[in-house]
């Protein structure tokens, strides 16, 4: 019956982060799908670890090695990455517990709280991060700087120039800003310069 138990609040706890916390905000089924097949595979393989001498040890060993693989079938965020983290986190503490403890429950329920805080869209929903290119060649980061708060008619707190390509006069800047308002936004476009007007974002 513990053993029953263990795994039903695994179960829970990763469903509520896969698709209670992360899916309505991102919106990405394989990362979902694939965050419970990381969590039962962990589960499962600590609860065989759990079983031997040398159990904890190994346990931790898994979680280093896993931690480590970056799912590279497509792009995956930062952000993603501590789903990622977590889903491996709650396997890991379900199946090195041999019953359920309040100390295990209060854990598992941490990991998915402050992920749910943490990534929370009203928590620096203003913030952005982006890669853009310029329709002209900016030897200077002050220029770029310039060029991209004119386009966006938002303070940019950092610019780093990532190519600067002389021939085809454009350049590739990674930049984070605050994003105003939706109606600042909207004003600012209507009297956007012609000149900046062509600046086109690559990803985000």
């Amino acid at each position: 019956m513990n053993l029953f138990a263990v795994i039903a609040v695994d179960l829970v706890a990763i469903v509520v982060l896969a698709f209670g916390v992360y899916y309505p905000r991102h919106r990405r089924r394989d990362l979902a799908v694939a965050f419970v097949g990381v969590n039962v595979g962990v589960l499962a393989v600590s609860m065989v670890l759990a079983d031997t001498t040398v159990g904890a040890g190994l346990g931790l060993g898994l979680f280093g090695v896993l931690s480590i693989i970056r799912l590279r079938s497509r792009e995956i965020e930062q952000s993603e990455m501590a789903y990622y983290l977590a889903a491996l986190a709650l396997g890991l503490v379900a199946g090195l517990s041999t019953t359920i403890t309040w100390t295990t429950a209060g854990i598992m329920l941490l990991v998915v709280g402050v992920l749910a805080v943490v990534d929370s869209p009203a928590l620096l929903r203003r913030s952005r991060e982006q890669t853009l290119v310029l329709d002209r060649a900016y030897p200077d980061e002050a220029d770029a700087r310039i060029a991209v708060e004119a386009l966006l008619h938002a303070p940019v707190h950092r610019l780093t120039i990532r190519n600067l390509d002389f021939v085809s006069d454009t350049t590739t800047v990674d930049i984070r800003y605050s994003a105003r308002p939706d109606s600042a936004s909207r004003r600012g476009a209507a009297t956007a310069s012609p000149a900046h007007e062509s600046i086109a974002q690559v990803t985000r």
